[in-house]
């Protein structure tokens, strides 16, 4: 029997601190090698975006793969990728932790557009009350001296 599996995952996280480093040149490069890493993993990416201070990634695991070891893959990597290639000259650090949210696959087209429009979405509302908004809706329980 072979496994089979369809579940979209909107992973996100941030700079440290939020500090906006990941200034706009550098994005794309930055998205493409995060794909190759996905990629190398047997993961689909249906969209990756971000603005200065955190990225969204929309994907769908391979099996094989463990979450928390796929995010742990791409901040290790993309940070010496970032450092060795300088690509944003101000990037200390990936924040510690992440969030990964699970949505039905009828809901992706939504989530391409969401994540593809985080610029203009971003003009209206900050990190941190983007991802306090998605820990309730996904009803999380947090505390908001780790949210910092």
């Amino acid at each position: 029997m072979s496994t089979y599996t369809q579940i979209l995952y909107q992973i996100v996280f941030s700079t440290k601190n939020r500090e906006f480093t990941l200034v706009k040149e550098g994005r794309e490069q930055l998205f493409r090698y995060i794909w190759g890493i996905l990629k190398n993993n047997n993961c689909h990416l249906y969209r990756i975006n971000g603005v200065e201070d955190h990225i969204h990634i929309l994907t769908s695991l391979h099996p094989s793969i463990a979450l928390s070891s796929l995010v742990k893959d791409i901040k290790v990597a993309s940070s010496k990728f970032i450092k060795e290639n300088q690509v944003f000259p101000n990037f200390g650090y990936w924040q510690s932790g992440y969030g990964a949210f699970t949505y039905s696959y009828n809901v992706k087209e939504n989530l391409i557009a969401y994540i593809k429009n985080q610029e203009e979405h971003h003009k209206n509302i900050s990190f941190l009350n983007e991802y306090k908004k998605l820990l309730k809706e996904f009803e999380i329980e947090f505390e908001e001296k780790y949210l910092l």
